[in-house]
């Protein structure tokens, strides 16, 4: 709403940033570490730029006392970060390796002797690649049980100092891109099978969080949702009517599921009637209603705006932009739903990404206003290019200007009383960003690592460091 000052940011706020075990630890096979779906898939010819993988990252999994004490120095008040299910469970399920649970152990001890609060990610797409050679992993209801057994030891293991916890995250990314578009393991291009895979990730998110408040009950839990507000291109009813198919297909068909423990009622009428609704089961439901978070997570990188698409002439599936050539990227639709189209308002980043920081404002008054449930920002942040100038100074004013503005728009909702538990930029380090290298860069620390050859790994810290601790500090206040 409009008003002439902003409240301040609450005092307890988790000022924070992330990551994920398999863009950052490395040692992809040491310490009785399994295979994961990741591990195999980025060996495929093609698949990620100039063949980057995960092997070494940027090892982490050596240097993690390393990069706490500059979370400290920082000032950071949380670390988000994903445990490799491989670790723990080299084959998925069966016996535990004690190594894994080591590794973090330490890591939440070191983070918690630091006075940074852990939050811990239970699935950050990095599936044993076991249990996608049994049964297909999430294409099998099977993978149920054996992520609520893994997610259960955790719990057991770690729940005595991890008090905030995130399911799944980004469930319509890795379902979407895996067996929609074939950019993601396991590379299948079936609309059905999608459908269907998203439903058992529904049932095992909700199991798990049922299972949650056994054993975790001062707890909180919930999964990280990649959500990119509807904009209508015009005021034309017809692209308004998209923007509307779009947020019920896109967004709604999760976030729905994750608050009510039901699908919306639109989409699941249009997927019945093209034969691509999932199967429900009996006792289904009851499960979903039974796995409500403690929050929504919200992933927030941009907005997407749209327009009519036509069923004759219409657009479908269009091309990511995984090379950083602004411009590469194509639009892509719903023949009869929604088409996107370039806002001529917003500007972009060099992978064709919207900047768009009020449309931050609107995903957290949408979700507070339908779901009224707090939001914990569990990833938001911008990958560009960074050069290292003489002395290792990184200027990377652009990503300050990125936060700042963003972090302006989370304190706008806040005025607008949206429940904001935290801010986890993406990310604390330089990491691998999946399909597009190292050449894509978010950090607040640079690290000396990338595409070919070898190089040290040294981590540098950015401007946008300096910045970043002055904002902690003030808790928002030298914005």
């Amino acid at each position: 709403m409009i008003s002439k000052t902003l409240n301040p940011f609450p005092k307890d706020f988790l000022w924070g940033a992330a990551s994920a075990a398999y863009q950052v630890e490395g040692a992809w096979n040491e310490d009785g570490k399994g295979v994961s779906n990741w591990d195999e898939f980025v060996r495929i010819p093609g698949k990620t730029f100039k063949g980057t993988t995960g092997d070494i990252a940027v090892d982490h999994y050596h240097r993690y006392k390393e990069d706490v004490q500059l979370m400290k120095e920082m000032g950071l008040k949380a670390y988000r970060f994903s445990v490799a299910w491989t670790r723990i469970f080299p084959n998925g399920k069966g016996e535990i390796n004690p190594k894994g649970l080591e590794f973090y152990h330490n890591l939440i001890n070191e983070l918690k002797e630091n006075n940074i609060e852990p939050i811990l990610t239970l699935y950050h797409w990095d599936l044993p690649q076991a249990l996608q050679d049994e049964y297909g992993g999430w294409e099998s209801r099977r993978i149920i049980e054996d992520f609520t057994n893994y997610s259960v030891t955790l719990f057991k293991h770690f729940g005595d100092r991890v008090k905030y916890w995130v399911s799944l995250n980004e469930q319509n990314i890795f379902t979407g891109l895996g067996y929609r578009m074939a950019a993601h393991p396991p590379g299948v291009k079936d609309e059905k099978l999608f459908y269907q895979v998203n439903h058992h990730a529904n049932l095992a998110n909700a199991n798990v969080i049922k299972e949650f408040r056994k054993y975790v009950p001062d707890g909180k839990i919930g999964p990280s949702f990649a959500y990119s507000p509807a904009y209508a291109l015009t005021a034309n009813p017809k692209d308004i009517l998209a923007a509307e198919n779009a947020e019920e297909l896109n967004s709604h068909w999760w976030m729905d599921v994750y608050a009510w423990g039901k699908y919306p009622k639109a989409a699941w009428t249009y997927l019945e009637s093209t034969g691509l609704a999932p199967t429900i089961e009996e006792g289904d439901l009851e499960l979903l209603s039974e796995g409500i978070p403690d929050f929504m997570g919200l992933n927030y990188y941009q907005t997407h705006t749209f327009e009519e698409n036509p069923f004759e002439g219409g657009v479908s599936q269009g091309e990511m932009n995984t090379s950083g050539k602004k411009g590469t990227s194509k639009h892509s639709g719903l023949p009869g739903g929604f088409k996107t189209a370039t806002n001529p308002n917003l500007k972009r980043t060099n992978w064709d990404w919207n900047i768009d920081p009020d449309g931050l404002r609107i995903a957290l008054r949408r979700i507070t206003s339908r779901y009224d449930l707090p939001v914990l920002i569990s990833e938001n942040g911008l990958g560009e290019y960074d050069k290292v100038e003489a002395d290792d100074v990184i200027n990377d004013d652009y990503r300050i200007e990125f936060i700042q503005s963003h972090v302006k728009a989370i304190q706008g909702a806040v005025s607008d009383g949206v429940e904001v538990l935290g801010y986890c930029v993406w990310s604390f380090t330089d990491l691998l960003s999946w399909l597009n290298g190292f050449q894509k860069r978010y950090g607040f620390v640079y690290v000396n690592q990338h595409e070919e050859g070898e190089h040290d790994l040294r981590r540098i810290k950015k401007k946008s460091f300096y910045w970043y601790k002055e904002i902690i500090e003030s808790n928002g206040a030298k914005l």
